[in-house]
């Protein structure tokens, strides 16, 4: 039987938007009427067919009913998570690399002041949250020791404000349950829980929130010619397959977090997808994380303009995801992407 999928689209911001809901001519994302959008995708794995949402009551009955449970997910108001209120979007993630070989700042923090000093930096400029990671995750890097891990991570873990959301971006169950023991609030993990299967023990027994990321294999073989049948829809399987196991084992749901992990077995095709019809992904009911900060895509499509922190494809991705209602960014400038954010709540007043 043919799978139906639904994508909301043709979003409105701030003031208009409020108008549109309170006027019923537009359906609010997530509960909040700051963000709202009057417009859906059908998408199935042969067609895609747009549709207003005053026509959602014509379709088949077969259709309709998907539809309309969709819709309900989309609309609902996400429950407060880590005290982060979805209302509110984006939050920001910033990230704090204590690592000699990541692609965009490797070796930078790696003294124990310097990490600290970082840290500071990036909440006292607007983080609602700070990534912290202790092994290089990028394109062709090699898996690091847990011991190795660990001696570059413990320091800063030793120092971090228990107050603070710290997230530890880590593939292995024994960090996990060391940094869980030193305040970490949040596990991200990239490997999508298929690296090391343990983790599912520590993320029940604890009952800690976390990223589920969708990524095509480990990072030394992940860009080796990645395909797919549907990227957009070949994900949106994998996170829904992986919810219901997660679910199944005992794992609350209200748990996870969907990244679908730009640039971790995706060439510039399947990022572009992504990034484009990311608001597909709100049809799950959970929050959604990107990480589009400095990333190769960038130099892709800017090609003589690159630079080397990539601030500004940064910022223009970043205000694109705000723009699909996409409810935490993850990245380095945290001040620059949140100064871009305000500018644009200013405009759309």
């Amino acid at each position: 039987m043919l799978r139906y999928y639904t994508r909301v689209c043709n979003f409105y911001y701030g003031t208009n938007s409020k108008l549109l809901v309170k006027e019923k001519k537009t359906l609010p994302l997530n509960g909040s009427d700051n963000i709202s959008f009057d417009r859906i995708e059908i998408i199935s794995r042969k067609s895609i067919r747009e549709i207003s949402i005053k026509d959602i009551d014509s379709l088949p009955i077969q259709i309709k009913n998907i539809v309309k449970y969709d819709i309900e997910l989309v609309t609902k108001q996400k429950k407060k998570f880590l005290n982060l209120n979805f209302r509110d979007i984006p939050k920001i993630m910033g990230v704090l690399n204590i690592t000699p070989d990541s692609f965009s700042d490797g070796g930078k923090y790696n003294e124990i002041n310097q990490a600290k000093k970082q840290l500071k930096y990036l909440f006292k400029n607007g983080a609602d949250l700070v990534d912290i990671g202790g092994e290089s995750t990028r394109p062709g890097s090699k898996a690091v020791s847990v011991k190795t891990e660990w001696n570059r991570l413990k320091k800063i873990l030793k120092e971090i404000d228990k107050r603070k959301i710290i997230s530890l971006d880590t593939r292995k169950s024994e960090i996990m349950e060391k940094g869980i023991n030193f305040g970490v609030k949040l596990i991200n993990d990239v490997s999508g829980l298929n690296y090391d299967k343990k983790s599912l023990y520590i993320l029940k027994k604890y009952n800690v929130p976390f990223v589920l990321q969708h990524s095509l294999g480990n990072p030394d073989v992940m860009q080796n010619n990645p395909k797919y049948k549907n990227v957009l829809l070949d994900i949106y399987d994998f996170f829904e397959k992986k919810i219901k196991s997660l679910r199944r084992i005992g794992i609350n749901h209200n748990n996870i977090i969907l990244d679908p992990g730009i640039g971790f077995g995706k060439n510039l095709k399947h990022n572009i997808t992504i990034i484009k019809n990311i608001s597909i992904y709100h049809s799950l009911g959970l929050p959604i994380l990107i990480g589009i900060s400095r990333k190769k895509f960038i130099k892709e499509l800017s090609g003589k303009n690159d630079s080397s922190l990539r601030t500004g494809g940064t910022i223009g991705s970043s205000i694109f995801a705000l723009m699909q209602g996409i409810q935490l960014l993850r990245v380095h400038d945290v001040n620059e992407v949140k100064q871009s954010i305000k500018v644009f709540r200013k405009l759309i007043e």
